[in-house]
């Protein structure tokens, strides 16, 4: 793989610039870049001939409006071959994530999806939502499309399958059994209530149903309920029919449990103003478990081809694609595309456009779920809008925010203090723009609320003038909304003056006299403090963007909170993690025992060699 720049000696731009490039190319694949007179990158894209497609830009006729302004705006381009065309399409989307240009289909909403783990680290297996990485050992079921869904289907596999759900260190300390075997929802293997072979086959069973065998499984129980009823033990005979009742209520909330269809993403685009919706269904083990709308940015005079490509690269980036990936649309590089996807999954992936049967159906349902979820999010967008221009008029802005930024403080007493940032714009709350600020002000005074703000707006535009100094990304705020009155818009002026930043509006948001929601008052720099009228839709607006800064401030030091009362000793030991620290409390009961335990205890421990045990040991008596 080599990069290159170039850069022709006159300063040429639009075609003129793209075709002085072309001498340099030859017909090569790989990925190029097209950059503005600032050097940002405009368009990444990806070629199986650099020469060939690069000379496609330089002529002056044939293009959509999109492209032709593009090109008009390129000063530069930056030229990267590789030795494949695949590693040219993986390159691109890296790229393109990475960089976020601006003529480029982007997916915005990039999450991992929860799955249900089944854990094999234990004699008696836990079953258990699981996000991230796949490190646990264990066998994996997914990916689910939300945690909803995750967590209807858990529930009703407990009550199935009587599966625990507690942590191995609270399986270790239980002598009675725990609510969850009182309502029916575990077989209380904790304290003996369970075999290890009858547990072993719930949880066999458990995972047949995970990988599509549910039928064989309602038919064990409806033998088993049978031959309970026969032996007149009823209380046995009625528990196996909940069991095979749970088990029905899982198929049916899950919809369309596809046939033929075993593992696949369903995939459908719905295009419309210049703006898309692509809906994914997740089908495993012919079940249908959720989907998922994206927004995608897109500009106008784009094709489905395009889209689409762009999205499956930078979706299936950082996940493993199923077997099958059914679409609503063909796409450009469908062999690029299935070589590419089939190299990360290690097995064959292959790409269908199905015309008929069930795919077709399955498609025409995931394209029905686009186009109405599109539909609603333009009729959002469209409100949005129209808050944002009455949020211009309210405050006197010359024009609708594209970025409003919230900012607020959540503590008990001083401790365990944040700050949070929430970010609304056009498209509602972003909320992979949100940000939490961890308050480390050695010299505050607990509870002092100006202090904190004052931490927590010197730290973002500090960040701010380091990352992004032009104002040319997108980051910067129009207009900050602070938590609080006169005494709080003073604070965050003096920061603003004091980092040459006085040309972002500012308002207080501060409760009425009686702290009466609708009784707000609007404190700004120089001005007298007013109040929207008690049914203003931006007053609703307000409330409803520092309600959402107060639930994140609110959580965010929650979490923390509880990660201060879960910490213990053992989190600081050199080569304790968290596999081994359960391993240690769950054998010693506590990490102060932990602590007072000699050598040989510590050895004892499984997990725990001799080198670690004298490191553990030397921690807790070097302390002393």
């Amino acid at each position: 793989m080599t990069d290159s720049v170039d850069t022709p000696s006159d300063p040429l731009t639009g075609y003129a610039c793209i075709q002085a490039y072309l001498k340099t190319l030859d017909g090569s694949p790989g990925v190029y870049r097209m950059l503005d007179a600032q050097a940002r990158v405009l368009y990444v894209g990806k070629a199986r001939n650099l020469r060939a497609r690069v000379s496609n830009y330089a002529r002056p006729s044939g293009h959509s409006g999109r492209i032709v302004r593009m090109i008009s705006e390129t000063a530069s381009m930056m030229f990267l071959t590789t030795q494949t065309e695949t590693e040219a399409l993986l390159l691109e989307q890296n790229l393109i994530k990475q960089l976020k240009p601006k003529y480029n289909v982007l997916l915005r909403d990039d999450k991992s999806f929860p799955n249900i783990l089944v854990s094999h680290t234990h004699d008696f297996p836990q079953i258990k939502k699981h996000r991230g990485s796949k490190k646990e050992k264990g066998n994996y079921y997914g990916p689910f499309a939300s945690a909803g869904a995750v967590n209807r289907t858990l529930s009703q596999l407990q009550r199935v399958f009587l599966l625990r759900n507690c942590s191995d260190s609270q399986f270790e300390s239980r002598t009675r059994p725990c609510l969850l075997y009182q309502i029916k929802r575990c077989s209380g293997p904790c304290v003996g209530k369970i075999s290890g072979e009858d547990y072993a086959q719930s949880v066999k069973d458990a995972e047949k149903f995970l990988s599509g065998r549910s039928t064989q499984i309602q038919e064990t129980l409806a033998e088993q309920m049978m031959a309970a009823s026969e032996a007149m033990e009823f209380e046995r005979a009625a528990a196996l029919r909940d069991r095979i009742r749970a088990l029905t209520q899982v198929q049916t909330a899950q919809g369309i449990n596809p046939r033929g269809v075993a593992d696949a993403d369903v995939i459908a685009l719905h295009l419309e103003n210049g703006q898309a919706c692509v809906q994914v269904f997740f089908i495993r083990a012919n079940q249908n478990w959720g989907n998922k709308d994206f927004y995608p940015r897109v500009g106008a005079e784009i094709d489905e081809a395009e889209v689409l490509e762009a999205f499956m690269g930078q979706f299936y980036d950082t996940k493993d694609p199923p077997r099958q990936l059914i679409l609503s649309h063909e796409i450009e590089n469908t062999d690029l595309m299935e070589e590419a996807l089939s190299q990360k999954l290690g097995r064959k992936v292959e790409i269908l456009v199905p015309q008929r049967g069930e795919k077709a159906e399955l498609v025409a349902g995931a394209s029905r779920n686009a186009r109405e979820s599109l539909a609603r999010k333009m009729s959002e967008t469209a409100t949005q809008a129209k808050l944002l221009k009455g949020v211009a008029e309210a405050f006197d802005l010359e024009a609708p925010p594209q970025r409003i930024e919230v900012y607020d403080n959540s503590h008990i007493q001083g401790t365990n203090a944040v700050g949070a940032m929430i970010v609304s714009g056009p498209e509602g709350f972003m909320k992979n723009s949100y940000r939490k600020f961890n308050i480390k002000g050695d010299d505050l005074t607990p509870g002092d609320d100006f202090g904190m703000m004052k931490e927590v707006l010197t730290r973002r535009f500090k960040r701010l003038l380091k990352e992004d100094p032009e104002r040319a990304q997108g980051m910067w705020p129009d207009l900050l909304l602070i938590d609080g009155g006169a005494g709080q818009v003073s604070a965050v002026a003096e920061i603003m003056r004091e980092y040459g930043v006085q040309d972002i509006p500012m308002v207080g948001v501060a409760k009425g006299v009686d702290r009466d929601h609708g009784k707000e008052e609007f404190h700004r720099i120089g001005e007298r403090p007013f109040a929207l009228r008690r049914n203003d839709p931006v007053l609703y607006f307000v409330q409803r963007m520092r309600d959402e800064a107060h639930r994140f401030a609110i959580g965010t030091h929650r979490a923390k909170r509880a990660k201060a009362v879960g910490a213990t000793p053992l989190d600081d030991v050199p080569g304790v993690g968290a596999t081994r620290k359960r391993a240690l409390l769950a054998h010693f009961g506590s990490a102060k025992a932990v602590g007072r335990a000699n050598l040989a205890d510590l050895k004892a421990v499984d997990g725990i060699s001799g080198a670690l045990a004298e490191t553990i040991y030397d921690y807790f008596h070097e302390k002393g």
